[in-house]
């Protein structure tokens, strides 16, 4: 028997019979095979079968709303999708409740750490540590699904899985690779990246003012890291230093404890206000060989962490998104005015069409970024590119989110103004919207106009 004759089935029989017929009920139609069945739908799928035999849930069946319109996730394989939908369901049931109290106290939720561990999500796509059957796709929509809820969670994230581990991965020896990626993946420990400085951030790649001279097998640090997300509470903290004998860049494994490190916690930000950023201050630190990144020896090293997280980066920037759109959408469906639901009046469509069609192509070109991930063909100028237009339309989205909101849209209840806020901060970091149009510039004119 077919899955929608099942389902007829069922649903005129439910109607008809009481509990002491239930027996009888299964007797006439295969209720087991049914409902495994019924629990592999997506909402749309059985959006669509419910309306098909006559199931009425409310007085006008209305579309599930859903920022996926082109149905990229349906191109994951069927182990990917069910990663993405248990992250969903973690950040749903784990994150959204407590978000807008976090937010507001600038905290960050320690207690959920192990939690984020037993999803054993982070670093998916390093081969020899995790599953290499995973895709960059994955990887990206899991950004995007975190995002999707709180962006400050999407960037613990991505400076652990994406900057930390990345930096480790492409850039550590064996031994620190051994050491290290293990307890980073499973959150056992924190790991926090520090390259931008009080007074160098666009200008990184034209020197640092972190310095580290070699003395025999250790190395004297000396300088300040500005902005360095998870710094307060970091186990290990990268640190990027210019070599005042070869002025090359290096980078440096800095434990939580270190002699010579201190951090403070950054106050009065308006935006990722649970990211704990951090001002590192580093004073004649010593650092062992050993603790050196033995892979990296230049800026163009460093350059290499950046372009794979500034990919991911771009999928935050449609996670964001996503999530301003889909909590106007519910908002004008069930907000009422002149006795009828805003959703039903032209205008508020006309914004609602306007922010589908942003995160429609935000989303089909960070997929086809991925995809040049997984096919090694990543360039910067990829990334830049995907960067320069996401954080742009992401602002776009959330201005319209809380246009439709009215009044309503500025309070932290309704969410967008969350996500208004922290647009901004996706905006300038992992390179601006400048730094990053003139790395594209130069793809494509051949020239370089930096200064």
């Amino acid at each position: 028997m077919s899955l929608f004759s099942n389902l007829k089935n069922a649903w005129h029989l439910f109607k008809q019979v009481d509990m002491e017929q239930f027996s009888q009920l299964s007797k006439k139609i295969d209720l087991p095979e049914v409902m495994n069945r019924v629990g592999k739908l997506d909402d749309k799928q059985l959006a669509g079968l419910m309306k098909l035999i006559g199931g009425k849930h409310s007085e006008k069946e209305l579309p599930p709303i859903d920022g996926d319109f082109y149905n990229i996730s349906h191109t994951l394989n069927s182990e990917e999708r069910a990663l993405q939908l248990r992250v969903r369901t973690f950040m749903e049931e784990e994150v959204k409740p407590i978000v807008n109290d976090y937010w507001l106290r600038g905290e960050f939720p320690h207690h959920l750490i192990p939690k984020i561990g037993e999803l054993d999500i982070c670093g998916i796509t390093y081969e020899g540590f995790s599953n290499p059957l995973r895709s960059c796709l994955i990887e990206g929509v899991l950004a995007m699904e975190m995002a999707r809820v709180d962006a400050s969670f999407a960037t613990f994230f991505g400076v652990q899985s994406g900057l930390v581990m990345g930096s480790i991965y492409l850039l550590g020896s064996e031994e620190q690779k051994q050491q290290w990626l293990p307890e980073l993946k499973s959150l056992r420990k924190i790991g926090a990246f520090g390259l931008t400085e009080p007074e160098v951030g666009s200008a990184v790649a034209g020197g640092l003012t972190m310095k580290a001279k070699r003395n025999g097998d250790t190395w004297v640090l000396n300088g300040q890291k500005k902005w360095i997300g998870n710094a307060t509470f970091a186990d290990v903290i990268i640190i990027w230093a210019e070599d005042e004998d070869d002025k090359q860049v290096k980078g440096f494994l800095v434990k939580k404890g270190n002699p010579g490190l201190s951090v403070d916690k950054m106050e009065d930000k308006m935006a990722l206000r649970i990211v704990q950023n951090g001002i590192v201050t580093l004073t004649n630190c010593e650092v062992e060989e050993t603790d050196r990144l033995q892979k990296a020896n230049s800026f163009k090293d460093t350059a290499n962490v950046l372009r794979m997280t500034r990919a991911g980066v771009a999928w935050l920037a449609v996670g964001c998104a996503r999530g301003a759109y889909e909590a106007a959408l519910k908002y004008t469906r069930e907000r009422k005015q002149f006795g009828k639901p805003i959703a039903s009046f032209q205008l508020i469509q006309n914004h609602l069409v306007e922010m589908l069609t942003n995160l429609t192509a935000m989303q089909t070109m960070v997929a086809r970024l991925s995809e040049l991930q997984d096919q090694k063909e990543l360039t910067d100028e990829h990334a830049s590119l995907a960067k320069v237009f996401c954080s742009l339309r992401t602002r776009d989205i959330v201005s319209k989110a809380r246009e439709v909101m009215g009044g309503n849209g500025i309070l932290l209840e309704y969410d967008v103004a969350r996500f208004v806020a922290d647009a901004e901060a996706i905006y300038s970091y992992e390179g601006t919207k400048e730094i990053n149009t003139l790395i594209v510039g130069r793809a494509i004119t051949g020239y370089s106009a930096f200064v």
